[in-house]
C-alpha cells in the first residue's frame, strides 16, 4: 500500500477499511435524502438516486487517488434544498434542467479556482483562531444533528428545542447504541464507532425497528444525460438571468467544503502549520464531482463533515476515501437495502455524537484572552448549529474578525482576502438566498 503511505502516516490497511466503512455508514442516508428533496423539484426519484452514486464516487475517488485524503465528497445538504426549494420552487418559469445549467456553469468556475491557487491561498490566509472555530462548529452541529435526527432533541414553539420523549423507540436505540459505542471506545477497541453502528442496527432489527422490503435492485438514469451541451448551459444560465444562484452555489461550496477540509484535515493532524498538503488536489475533488453530477442529475457536491467519524474511527489516508467509493458503487445495485438502513437514523447518530464531541477539543487552542480573536471564533462555533449552516457560521465569523482588528488597530495583521470574503459574505446574507 505505498501509493497510501500508511505507515508514514500511522495507520494499517485494516484501520483504513473501518475507518472507509465508518464515513460510508454515516454518510450513506444522502443517497436516500438526496433523491427525496430533489424529486420535489420534478426530477426522477432513480436519476437522483443514481446521480449522487456518481457524483459521491467521482469526487471521492479524485480525493482518495489524487489527494491521499480520508475526506468524502458527496452532494451537499442545504445546497439540495436550495435548488429544489428556492431555484426551482418559488420560479415557475426555472425547470430543474435549468437549473442544473446554474449548477454546471457554478462546478467549471470552482473547478477553474480550483486549478489556480485562490483556493489554496484561502486556506493559508484563514486565521488560526478561525480554523478552530470552524473545527469546533463542525463538531457542535454533527451532534446537534445525532440528537435532532433520532428525536433526542425536538422542537418546542417557545424555547425553539426541547428533550424528545426518552420513552420512544427511536430515543432508547440511540442512547442504547450510544452506550455501546462509548464502551468500546473507553475500551480501546479498533473500530468502535462502526462496530457500534453494527450492534444498533442488529438491535434495531430484532425489535422491529428495521425492516427489509427487498435488496437488490438495478439503477438506472431515467433521464440520461441531463447536461450534454456546455454552451447550452451557459446560455440557459444568461438568458434566465441565474447569476446570482450561480454565486450562491459558488460562494456556498467553497466555504462548506473549505470549511470542512480544514476541520477534517485539522482533526487527523494532517495540516502542516496553516498549510494543507496537496490542498489543489483535495479542493478539485469536489469542483470536478459538482460538474459530472450536475450533468447527470444532482445539486453541488462538497466535502463532507460525516467524514470525520472515519477520522476518529483511525482513517487517515485515500485508503479510507477508496472504501467509501467502493461502498457507493456497491449501494448503486442495493437501494432497497440502503433505504432501510438509512431510514433508521439511531443507527449512525451514536457516531455523530461522539466525534462532535471529539472534534469540540479544538476549542482548547483558541485565544479566549483576545476578544478580536476568540469572538469571531465564538460566533462561529455558536452559529453554525444554531442556524443549521455551516457557510452561515463562516460568514458570521469572516465578517466579525476583520471589523475587529480594525476596531483594535490591528487591521495589517488581516490577509487581503480575509477582507475580500468579508464583503462577499455580508453581501451575500443580506442580499441573496441562504
Amino acid at each position: 500500500m505505498f501509493r497510501f503511505h500508511l505507515k508514514e502516516n500511522n495507520t494499517t490497511v485494516k484501520t483504513e477499511l473501518l475507518a472507509g466503512f465508518t464515513t460510508f455508514m454515516t454518510m450513506v442516508y444522502i443517497v436516500v435524502v438526496n433523491p427525496i428533496i430533489l424529486s420535489s423539484a420534478g426530477v426522477p426519484f432513480d436519476q437522483v438516486f443514481l446521480a449522487t452514486i456518481i457524483a459521491t464516487v467521482i469526487g471521492t475517488l479524485w480525493m482518495a487517488l489524487m489527494a491521499n485524503y480520508p475526506i468524502a465528497i458527496a452532494p451537499g445538504m442545504g445546497l439540495n434544498a436550495y435548488f429544489a426549494f428556492s431555484v426551482v420552487g418559488t420560479n415557475t418559469n426555472i425547470t430543474y434542467e435549468v437549473a442544473f445549467a446554474a449548477v454546471f456553469v457554478a462546478g467549471v468556475i470552482f473547478t477553474i479556482l480550483s486549478l489556480t491557487s485562490f483556493r489554496k491561498k484561502l486556506i493559508e490566509a484563514i486565521p488560526d483562531n478561525l480554523k478552530h472555530g470552524i473545527t469546533a462548529g463542525i463538531g457542535l452541529f454533527i451532534a446537534f444533528i445525532g440528537m435532532r435526527m433520532t428525536g433526542i432533541i425536538v422542537a418546542h414553539p417557545d424555547n425553539l428545542v426541547a428533550l424528545g420523549d426518552l420513552h420512544s423507540p427511536s430515543v432508547i436505540l440511540a442512547f442504547t447504541g450510544l452506550a455501546v459505542t462509548l464502551i468500546l471506545m473507553a475500551l480501546n477497541v479498533n473500530g468502535a464507532l462502526f462496530i457500534g453502528m453494527i450492534v444498533t442496527g442488529a438491535i434495531a432489527y430484532f425489535t422491529g425497528q428495521l425492516e427489509f422490503n427487498g435488496v437488490v435492485a438495478l439503477p438506472s438514469l431515467p433521464e440520461g444525460i441531463i447536461i450534454s451541451n456546455p454552451i447550452a448551459a451557459f446560455g440557459d444560465v444568461i438568458e434566465y438571468g441565474l447569476f446570482a444562484v450561480v454565486f450562491s452555489f459558488l460562494l456556498v461550496t467553497i466555504f462548506d467544503t473549505t470549511g470542512t477540509m480544514i476541520g477534517v484535515a485539522q482533526q487527523a493532524g494532517l495540516m502542516k502549520g496553516k498549510t494543507m498538503p496537496r490542498a489543489r488536489q483535495a479542493l478539485l475533488a469536489d469542483s470536478i464531482a459538482a460538474t459530472a453530477g450536475a450533468m447527470v442529475g444532482t445539486s453541488p457536491t462538497s466535502a463532507y463533515i460525516e467524514s470525520s467519524s472515519g477520522v476518529a474511527a483511525g482513517g487517515r489516508t485515500g485508503l479510507t476515501t477508496v472504501t467509501v467509493s467502493v461502498l457507493f458503487i456497491a449501494a448503486a445495485f442495493f437501494g432497497p437495502l440502503v433505504s432501510a438502513v438509512s431510514g433508521v437514523s439511531a443507527i449512525t447518530a451514536p457516531a455523530l455524537i461522539i466525534v462532535g464531541s471529539l472534534m469540540m477539543s479544538s476549542i482548547s487552542h483558541i485565544k479566549w484572552g483576545e476578544i478580536d480573536e476568540a469572538f469571531p471564533a465564538f460566533l462561529i462555533i455558536l452559529s453554525m448549529p444554531l442556524t443549521s449552516s455551516i457557510a452561515t457560521g463562516i460568514a458570521l465569523g469572516f465578517i466579525s474578525y476583520p471589523i475587529l482588528k480594525i476596531v483594535k488597530g490591528k487591521w495589517r495583521d488581516v490577509h487581503f482576502l480575509v477582507y475580500l470574503f468579508a464583503v462577499l459574505f455580508a453581501y451575500q446574507l443580506v442580499f441573496l438566498p441562504h
